[in-house]
Parts: structure tokens; sequence; C-alpha cells
């Protein structure tokens, strides 16, 4: 097998930061890294080797427009399984069979972690509260939660009964009653066991064998035997991302959780071998990207021996190779507070911290979906068993978004409520700013109320008495 030709970027050389930023720009959920396979498959479907932004404004273009029709037309061509519009989603019957046949290990594995995430996220939720000024107004926030969700879980490439308990969990805490789930229609999806055995310990017994950006749409614009949703949730690869980012405004989503991606900082104190077990973690993903920052020049060559004696032993091992590969980096810096610089400029899903003095380097770090500090916090953990969701931003867009949470599915209302002599007291700051702007009606609202001195409501008509009727009316 051939050597792993890892990318090198040094930038206290000429031209490193010109290799940064094409890293940067690779990365982003717009670049186009469709793999030769994809581009082939994208020319038999639609007769063009459109890029991953083109299909999939194409995909959720058609589905809005020709609803379930255009569903089972995708799925058919990206998943190779043809299914009619009542078979798409799973009968109850068969989540009871799954969970009944489940392995009791599993279930409690799931049970356990479930607990873990419950603990967190209602721990997180947000609070009504409110202001009084006592005879003159009350300032008021109320959360409510959504009405109804979906999840995307994916399952392309594996089964992830882990995303299932990562985006529910959440959106149970904040008390949404409709929970939409969807799957590609594969084993490692809609028709894997486990994640039909997790769906029903949850309590989710909505779920369809749709997968891609088709399901996206479908959620988002609603088809025959599907309902639309309120918001999308849950992670994807670069055309689920794209997906969710183009029907945001019809629906609302989480984040853009695009292909999974990694950034572990390390010093002379590192663990090689630990290093090189984070990169293959993300990589494996594939696509998956991984990302060594580091000022300590010896460690980029402990951590490629390592890789290349840890990727012979995986069982995924050729997949991690090619996205290590493709979408992976080694950068040396010229000191800790450079690889800072590095960190919060690709803004990453996930930073792993092996370095000495982890906390004070911590507190520089301003754009990361999760950090997960020193050597005995694998990513991992994080992925599958502790609170925090591991639904997170991707592409860079932890610069100005978050990782989902339970207050994620929850909306927030103002309530106002103002007496006469309060609505008085502010009536000229009111007033004067609604002139500036020129909007005299906005004004007049005010200043007709604050003048008039008459009763502040219509007097309410007196009761008649029992037993009589009203009089006619007279023509």
């Amino acid at each position: 097998m051939a050597s792993l030709k890892m990318r090198r970027i040094n930038l206290t050389a000429s031209d490193g930061q010109k290799q940064l930023a094409k890293l940067r720009d690779q990365l982003r959920h717009e670049a186009d890294t469709a793999t030769p396979a994809s581009k082939k498959l994208s020319q038999s479907v639609f007769g063009a080797a459109l890029s991953p932004a083109e299909a999939v404004a194409r995909i959720c273009t058609d589905v809005k427009t020709k609803g379930v029709e255009a569903v089972l037309k995708y799925t058919e061509a990206f998943d190779k399984v043809k299914l009619k519009a009542d078979q798409i989603r799973v009968p109850l019957a068969e989540l009871e069979a799954a969970h009944k046949a489940a392995a009791p290990e599993f279930l409690e594995t799931i049970r356990r972690v479930r607990y873990n995430i419950d603990s967190f996220q209602s721990g997180l939720l947000q609070r009504d509260a409110e202001l009084k000024v006592s005879g003159s107004y009350e300032l008021q926030v109320r959360y409510r939660p959504l009405n109804r969700i979906g999840v995307y879980c994916p399952g392309g490439a594996a089964a992830y009964p882990s995303t299932l308990l990562m985006t529910v969990c959440p959106a149970q805490a904040a008390g949404v009653e409709q929970i939409a789930v969807v799957m590609p229609p594969k084993n490692t999806g809609a028709y894997s066991q486990d994640m039909l055995a997790t769906c029903f310990e949850l309590g989710v017994t909505e779920v369809y064998r749709v997968g891609g950006a088709q399901a996206v749409a479908a959620l988002a614009y609603g088809v025959s035997g599907m309902p639309a949703v309120d918001m999308i949730v849950g992670p994807g690869n670069q055309y689920i991302a794209l997906a969710k980012k183009f029907v945001f405004g019809q629906v609302g989503i989480d984040c853009l959780a695009g292909q999974s991606e990694v950034i572990v900082a390390a010093d002379d104190s590192a663990h090689p071998h630990y290093v090189a077990l984070d990169l293959i973690a993300q990589a494996e993903h594939a696509p998956g990207s991984s990302v060594l920052v580091t000022w300590y020049e010896p460690l980029l060559d402990e951590v490629s021996a390592a890789l290349e004696k840890r990727l012979a032993k995986l069982g995924r091992g050729d997949l991690a190779r090619d996205c290590l590969e493709r979408l992976g980096a080694m950068i040396l810096t010229a000191d800790k507070h450079e690889a800072i610089d590095v960190i919060n400029d690709l803004a990453p899903e996930h930073l792993h911290l092996q370095i000495r003095d982890i906390d004070a380097f911590a507190d520089e770090i301003t754009n990361a979906g999760a950090i997960f500090m020193g050597p005995f916090t694998p990513v991992a953990i994080g992925d599958y068993a502790a609170g925090p969701s591991h639904v997170l931003p991707t592409g860079g867009t932890a610069r100005f978004s978050s990782g989902l949470s339970a207050n994620d599915f929850r909306k927030r209302t103002s309530v106002l409520r103002f007496t006469r002599s309060g609505m008085k007291d502010i009536a000229p700051d009111v007033v004067l700013l609604a002139n500036k702007e020129g909007l005299v009606g906005h004004a007049a609202s005010i200043e007709t109320r604050a003048n008039d001195n008459g009763p502040a409501a219509r007097p309410k008509p007196k009761p008649e008495r029992a037993g009589t009727t009203p009089a006619p009316l007279k023509k």
C-alpha cells in the first residue's frame, strides 16, 4: 500500500497563507468537492455533471412543485430503491417488532445515554422572565415549544442511533410533541433494525424511508403522506447541509451540519497515536475533514507514522485514508498564538486540545462547535454518550452559529402590558423617534392616548335581569 500523502502547510513558509486559504475554501459548504463517482451519478440523473449546490437546488425545486412523485424519483435514482407512496412511512408494527427483537444490552445503552442527554438538556432550558414596574408596565418573555419538527438521520455509509438520541432527546426535553424522522431506505438507515428499535424506544413512531436532499425538501414543503414541519434538524453530508440552507425561511433549521470535521491542536506533550486516532475518527465518516495544528515540528512525522500504523489495522482504513489525503492537512504554525488564529479562522465543528496550559488556550477560542479538553476526552465521547448534542456547525459556520440544544426547539415571545400612566411616561420618547422616522401614524397612536383623559375602554353593557328579554329593535 502506498504511503499516506497528507498535505502539509507550513505557515512560516512564503506560500503558507495561500495554502491555508485554499484549505479554508475547500472546507466551506459551497465548495465543489464532489468525487468522480458523484459527478458520474449526477450526469446520469440530471444529464449534466452538476455541482452539489446546483443538484440540491434542482432536487428541492422538483419536490416543491411535483411532491411525492419527485421524492420517489430521486429515491430510486440515488438510493437504487423503488418505493410506492404508501411504502415510505414505516408501519408501527415494524417499529414494535424491531424493538422487541433488539438486544437487551443495546436498549440498556440507549436508555443510559438518553438519561445523560435528558439531564443535560433539561438544565439548559431558558425560563419565562418578567420585569414589573408597579403601576406603570410589565414586560415578559415567554417560551413555547415548536409544534412539529423533522429529524434528518444520515444512513448512507453507517447506521447512527446516536444521531437519533442527539436530536430527538433535546426536542423532547423542550416539549416538542410531533417528531418526524427521515432516514435513507438502506440497511444502514430506515431498514436498520437498531435504528427502528431506537425510534420506538424514544417514543418516535413517525418514521419515513427517504433520505438525501429530497427528504429535506419533503419535510420543508410537505408531500402527500408526509406533512410539513416547522423546523429541520440533524447532520448529514454536504448535500444535506446545502438542502437545509436552500429551504431555510420555509422552515427553521438548527445549523449547517455538513460533513464531519475536526482540528486537533497539539504540542510536544501530545501522544502521537492519540492524535492519529482522533484524526482517523473523523476521516472514517467518509467524507470527513481532519486537520492537525501544531507548533512542535517533530510531531508532524510522529503523527504520520502513527497514522500509517493505525490505518493498516482499520476496517474502514481505505475510506479514512482517502479523506485524510483529500480533505485533511497538517499545519505547522510559528507558535501557539498563531495556532489560535488559525483555529478561529477555520472555525471547526470539533476542536480537540492535547496541549499544555489547556484552559488558557481554550479561553482564546471564539469559533468552535465543541471543544474537547485533554487526551482523555476524545470526540467520540461527545458523539455518543455525553449530554451536549453532537449536531454541530460545520464548514466554518461556527463563526456565527452554535450546536443544537433544547432551546433551539422553543420559540421566544415578548409580552408587553402598560398602564395609562406608564404609557404617558414613555410617550415623549416614542413620539420623537416616530416623527424622526416620518411614521406619523405611529406617533398619533401614542399622542391620542396620551392626551385623552377619558375612560381607558368602552364601558361594558349592563347585564340583563334574569327572566327578561331585550326589547325588539324599532324600525
